[in-house]
């Protein structure tokens, strides 16, 4: 503190000026990772409706015999697995690309490796499966409550990292949340029945938003010391092993319908041509949204990269109405008025977590 106090008032300036530089570079890169989310949700949506997905939801082919409990959970893992996979086959083509895997193999001996791996068991089957749940058993509206997301990353970066955490912080964080909300309440327009299946997909919901807050608090600290180009390759690789390995086999299996038709279905969805496409588009969407997400928690706070990241309320949407209903032609997916004013409210509550960022950090 006196070393700084003691600096010429130009350096003191200069140093100030590449801090705020620095936030601004991960406040667009937080932003950016949003936005491939909404990407990455579009095509794995499309997947999910083509080829021998078609089947797995009737019964016939490979639907046939499927219990209730494995239409809901195993198909819910199996699609959050399908698109980790074709991730982790992405991520490690482009690791290999740029010359990182020899790192990728060090980096998993080190302590930072090691938080890289649980973060991504966090954020991959647990909270990915979840999401694909919330989705297929309550649709749009769980959307808000997985946002929350941005304000749990906060506080766990309150709390482990003493990141401040403002006023002005909490009503950014409050606003994109409102604007969730509102972007998510495009899905009541015919009322919203709280039946079993919706309370099990919002319950879905937060438990999701759980899982995403703790791994991009944990994983955004990790890559304060590990490269993020590594980290996504840890992230992805762990999440597609674990998903088809461990959990897609073990849902099938507490379905009833057996471990090994788990992994033969897996299998088909792997191998199928009309879908395995948008899969891997998926993937390369997932690869570079996390990966930004990680870096650009690593470089503007919890709080603030886990709020800009949170516009993928309105990004999801927006890229499901570009490539599946204008492009594929797919009805159902038009963007009413609530999630274009949720749009606006959202870039609102990004600003003012912006500037509250900001403000802490110069008073720091």
């Amino acid at each position: 503190m006196n070393n700084l106090a003691n600096a010429p008032a130009n350096a003191l300036a200069a140093k100030e000026a590449r801090d705020k530089a620095y936030r601004k570079k991960g406040i667009m890169i937080a932003i950016l990772s949003g936005f491939l989310y909404g990407g990455y949700t579009s095509f794995m949506t499309g997947g999910m409706g083509s080829g021998v997905w078609v089947g797995l939801y009737s019964d016939s082919g490979l639907g046939a015999g499927l219990t209730a409990f494995t239409i809901t959970y195993g198909l819910s893992a199996l699609g959050a697995g399908t698109n980790d996979i074709c991730s982790a086959i992405w991520s490690l083509i482009y690791g290999g690309f740029i010359g990182r895997l020899g790192d990728f193999k060090r980096t998993l001996q080190t302590k930072p490796g090691k938080i890289l791996i649980v973060a991504a068991l966090i954020g991959g089957p647990f909270a990915s499966t979840c999401y694909a749940l919330g989705l297929q058993t309550a649709g749009s509206i769980m959307v808000p409550l997985a946002a929350l997301n941005a304000a749990i990353g906060a506080i766990i970066g309150r709390f482990l990292y003493k990141q401040k955490l403002s006023g002005g912080m909490i009503l950014g964080i409050v606003i994109c949340f409102a604007a969730a909300v509102l972007i998510g309440s495009t899905s009541m327009s015919g009322g919203l029945n709280f039946d079993g299946q919706t309370v099990i997909g919002m319950i879905a919901g937060l438990l999701a938003a759980l899982g995403w807050g703790i791994e991009g608090a944990v994983g955004g600290y990790a890559c304060c010391i590990a490269d993020y180009e590594v980290a996504i390759i840890i992230r992805q690789v762990t999440s597609g092993l674990s998903n088809g390995i461990i959990l897609i086999p073990i849902m099938y299996a507490l379905g009833g319908n057996g471990a090994g038709r788990g992994y033969s279905t897996l299998f088909s969805c792997l191998t199928d041509g009309p879908s395995i496409w948008m899969f891997f588009i998926a993937g390369m969407f997932a690869s570079f949204s996390f990966k930004f997400w990680y870096k650009g928690a690593s470089m503007c706070g919890a709080a603030l990269g886990m709020g800009c990241n949170g516009a993928y309320a309105f990004w999801g949407p927006f890229w499901c109405y570009i490539v599946l209903g204008l492009i594929f032609g797919w009805d159902g997916y038009a963007i009413p008025w609530q999630g274009w004013v949720g749009a606006v409210v959202m870039v609102i509550g990004i600003v003012i977590l912006a500037i509250s960022q900001d403000k802490a950090t110069r008073e720091a």
